[in-house]
């Protein structure tokens, strides 16, 4: 250790009340973390890329300080997908202060585990009030049936006013209209489910059929578009 001459010519003064780090609460517990392995907790983060192209929700279960289970959602980018791949093999294993000093591939990822980071280390997560937290494979709920990613695409113009894409629920294929030409409802396919029941052998026709549905007042409609080429 290398002190300046300033420091060098102090006297020694004793310290005086020293309590630890303030207690955090994780998986039930209150934790006064000191290290790394100290660290436990199940959440989410969002991060962005430096042009705003692109955005990513990392989710993950860090068990002991050690990343157990990831989940590494992209929206807008082409590139980040290949990203979020090597991400994922990168993520599981590492301790949180290796993942965040680790080059995640994609600048959205990166600042995603940044976010996601100072939520696990201030006792924000969202395993904090769980006892025992959440088990790995927790991610995995986020993605219901057909284990996909919840995605809203929705396009608008002045000219020609909205379109409905692709929901919760699923891949819009057609937009009910009203007699005002407003929207009342849609008609969207499952695509998780179709293909699990494309795996099981039912025909494509017959899968999309069963996993197609409506929403709203759709059966009231006047008018029905393809919002893709209507």
């Amino acid at each position: 250790m290398i002190y300046t001459h300033e420091v060098e010519h102090m006297c020694p003064v004793a310290k005086g009340a020293n309590h630890g780090p303030a207690p955090i609460p994780q998986e039930g517990l209150w934790t006064k973390s000191k290290e790394i392995k100290d660290i436990n907790g199940f959440t989410h983060g969002i991060g962005w890329c430096a042009p705003q192209q692109g955005a990513c929700k990392l989710s993950l279960n860090v068990k002991d300080g050690v990343i157990q289970e990831a989940l590494v959602e992209t929206i807008g980018c082409s590139g980040m997908t290949h990203s979020a791949a090597m991400a994922a093999e990168i993520l599981a294993g590492k301790t949180i202060l290796e993942a965040l000093n680790t080059d995640l591939v994609c600048d959205a990822i990166n600042t995603a585990m940044r976010e996601l980071f100072l939520q696990i280390v201030y006792g924000r997560t969202q395993s904090a009030f769980s006892e025992n937290g959440l088990p790995i494979g927790a991610g995995l709920e986020d993605l219901g049936k057909g284990l996909r990613s919840q995605v809203g695409t929705m396009y608008s113009t002045v000219a020609k006013g909205p379109r409905y894409l692709e929901m919760a629920e699923g891949y819009v294929t057609r937009v009910a209209l009203s007699d005002k030409d407003e929207i009342i409802g849609y008609e969207f396919v499952q695509l998780g489910v179709m293909m699990q029941n494309i795996k099981k052998g039912m025909s494509a026709d017959e899968a999309l059929k069963k996993a197609t549905n409506h929403y709203g007042r759709f059966d009231d409609a006047v008018k029905y578009i393809d919002p893709r080429e209507e």
